[in-house]
């Protein structure tokens, strides 16, 4: 079976990563089923050694980001798992790892929150007007990444008032669970789609003028 995208590993010789096929949370906050794809390049557009390694660039940052969120994860997991069979003789103890493993869990959700809108920012701001002036018939991604972007934003936010809920609350991690869950599907579809829709044009174009 082919898809829109075919030629992209086919010409730039770089896989983008698939969409996750996997839910955690009722909610959204990206339509991807109106997403607007780039047309491919004309045939007659080549992409050099140096354009591929900016093109396979966007995916290794992002697999940076994906490692992050798997640890924040991983974390929660952890977190958890330390409240439960808490005896009498034990509870000063666990509360105290608790506590311990709570200050972890919010110092790496903020670390990543600051580390992806940064990024978010360096790319709407930067690489995204480079890539317009070079390639008009991107326009539309760009745009509809943008928005994406602050829809990000939004979800970050509610990453930090779920913090500040379980700190007041240390052992409610519904709503901590909820944003986490949010959080892991919505920059995984995000990736994902910015993936697929600038590595041929990153290639092409590089990330800032005369690079590739």
């Amino acid at each position: 079976m082919t898809t829109e995208n075919d030629w992209l590993t086919r010409r730039t010789g770089v896989l983008p990563t698939a969409p996750p096929t996997e839910r955690l949370s009722p909610k959204s906050v990206l339509d991807e089923t109106t997403r607007p794809t780039a047309p491919e390049p004309p045939p007659e557009v080549t992409f050099t050694h140096q354009g591929r390694h900016a093109g396979r660039h966007l995916v290794d940052v992002h697999d940076a980001y994906r490692a992050e969120l798997r640890q924040v994860r991983d974390i929660l997991r952890q977190v958890k798992e330390g409240t439960s069979g808490v005896g009498d003789a034990r509870d000063q103890l666990n509360m105290m790892t608790i506590r311990a493993n709570d200050w972890t869990l919010g110092g790496v959700c903020q670390a990543q929150c600051r580390s992806v809108a940064t990024h978010h920012t360096m790319e709407s701001q930067g690489i995204f007007p480079h890539l317009r002036r070079s390639q008009p018939d991107l326009a539309t991604v760009l745009d509809r990444l943008h928005e994406e972007h602050l829809a990000i934003h939004e979800v970050l936010e509610g990453i930090d008032e779920a913090l500040v809920h379980l700190a007041r609350n240390p052992t409610d991690y519904g709503p901590i669970t909820e944003a986490i869950d949010l959080l892991t599907d919505t920059l995984l579809s995000h990736f994902a789609y910015e993936e697929s829709q600038l590595i041929g044009p990153l290639a092409r174009h590089g990330f800032y003028p005369g690079q590739v």
